[in-house]
C-alpha cells in the first residue's frame, strides 16, 4: 500500500503546483523526498511498513556485524557540516581488504524500510561476502538537516570519504542506486574522481526531472516553473566510464521502463548491461528483488560485479 499512498501524494502535489506555479505561489523543490524522522533504528523489530517480507530465516544477518555511524557532510560551500546516519554491515577492522557496495535508497521515510534490501546485498556471493554500507539522507530518519538534490550527493560523498579513511581500496567499491538513489549514485561514479567507485548499480531511476515532468503531466511542460531540481540522470550518465548494470521492471508504472531506456542509450562506457524485468513494478511485493526471485536477483548482481 505505501508505494500507491506515495504515487497518490506525488501526483496530487504536482497536479496542485501545476494549478498555481503560473502565480507565483509555490514550487516543489521538496516533493521527490517523503521524509520521517527517527529517534533510532529497528532492524529487524521494525513492522510499519517495510518494502517487503522475506523469508523466515534466509537471509538473517548477523548483528554483531552492523554498525551504526555519524559521518558528517559538508558541501564546498556549506559553512558547517551536517550529521548524517548510516550503518555499515560487515567487519569495520577489515574494510582495507573486502569488497563493498554502497546503497542509495529510495524516497521514502529512511533507513528502516530498506532494511530488508540490505540484508538481500548482505547475502550477494554468500553471506557477508561483500561489505554494505548505506545512509540516510539529510533530514531522514536520524540524519540531520534537510533534503535537497545538492544535499544527497554531498552525503554519498560523506560514505565514500569515510571508506577512503578506513583504508578501502576504490577498486573494490561499487555504488548502487534504487529509485531516488540513482540521482546520487549516478552523479558520483560520474564526478567524485577523489574516491570513484568501480562499477554503477540502478534499480528503476529516472532520466530528469523534466521526463518525469512530462510523463506524469502527459503534456510538454517544463519543470522549470516549478522546481530547480534536475535530477539529470540521462546527462550524468554520458560522463560514466566505469562498468553499469541497469535493471527496470517492464511493469513500472511509477518510473516507466522508458526512463531506464533513455539511460541506457546514453552510457557510453566500456561495459554495460539491461536487465529488463517481466512482471515487475517499482517496488513493495512486485519490485524487482522479489519478482525475479531473491536468488536470481542476488545472482545478478554478483555476476555482474565479480566479473
Amino acid at each position: 500500500m505505501r508505494k500507491e499512498k506515495l504515487k497518490f501524494l506525488v501526483f496530487s502535489l504536482m497536479v496542485f503546483g501545476l494549478s498555481i506555479a503560473f502565480q507565483g505561489c509555490a514550487r516543489l523543490d521538496d516533493v521527490p523526498f517523503i521524509n520521517e524522522t527517527l529517534e533510532e533504528y529497528k532492524f529487524d523489530e521494525y513492522e510499519e511498513d517495510p518494502e517487503f517480507p522475506l523469508p523466515d530465516g534466509m537471509y538473517d544477518v548477523d548483528m554483531s556485524m552492523v554498525t551504526e555511524l555519524t559521518l558528517q557532510s559538508q558541501g564546498e560551500d556549506e559553512s558547517e557540516a551536517t550529521n548524517i546516519a548510516a550503518i555499515y554491515v560487515g567487519d569495520v577492522t577489515t574494510i582495507n581488504q573486502d569488497s563493498i557496495i554502497v546503497y542509495c535508497h529510495g524516497q521514502s521515510l529512511h533507513m528502516d524500510v530498506y532494511w530488508p534490501r540490505v540484508k538481500l546485498l548482505a547475502h550477494c556471493g554468500g553471506k557477508h561476502r561483500y561489505g554494505v554500507l548505506e545512509m540516510d539522507y539529510r533530514g531522514y530518519g536520524k540524519s540531520e538537516g534537510t533534503p535537497t538534490e545538492q544535499g544527497m550527493i554531498e552525503d554519498v560523498k560523506a560514505c565514500l570519504r569515510w571508506l577512503q579513511s578506513q583504508g578501502a581500496n576504490n577498486n573494490r567499491v561499487f555504488i548502487y542506486g534504487f529509485s531516488l538513489g540513482t540521482a546520487p549514485s549516478t552523479y558520483t561514479a560520474a564526478n567524485f574522481d577523489e574516491f570513484k567507485p568501480r562499477k554503477l548499480i540502478l534499480e528503476a531511476p529516472f532520466a530528469s526531472a523534466q521526463n518525469l515532468g512530462q510523463e506524469s503531466t502527459l503534456i510538454n511542460f517544463n519543470t522549470k516553473y516549478i522546481t530547480d531540481i534536475s535530477f539529470a540522470n540521462a546527462e550524468e550518465i554520458k560522463k560514466v566510464n566505469q562498468p553499469f548494470c541497469l535493471l527496470h521492471g517492464e511493469e513500472d508504472d511509477y518510473l516507466k521502463i522508458s526512463n531506464g531506456e533513455i539511460i541506457y542509450k546514453n552510457y557510453n562506457g566500456p561495459y554495460s548491461e539491461f536487465h529488463r524485468i517481466p512482471g515487475a513494478d517499482h517496488g513493495g511485493e512486485m519490485g524487482i528483488p522479489p519478482a525475479m526471485g531473491f536468488e536470481e536477483y542476488l545472482n545478478t548482481i554478483h555476476n555482474f560485479l565479480s566479473n
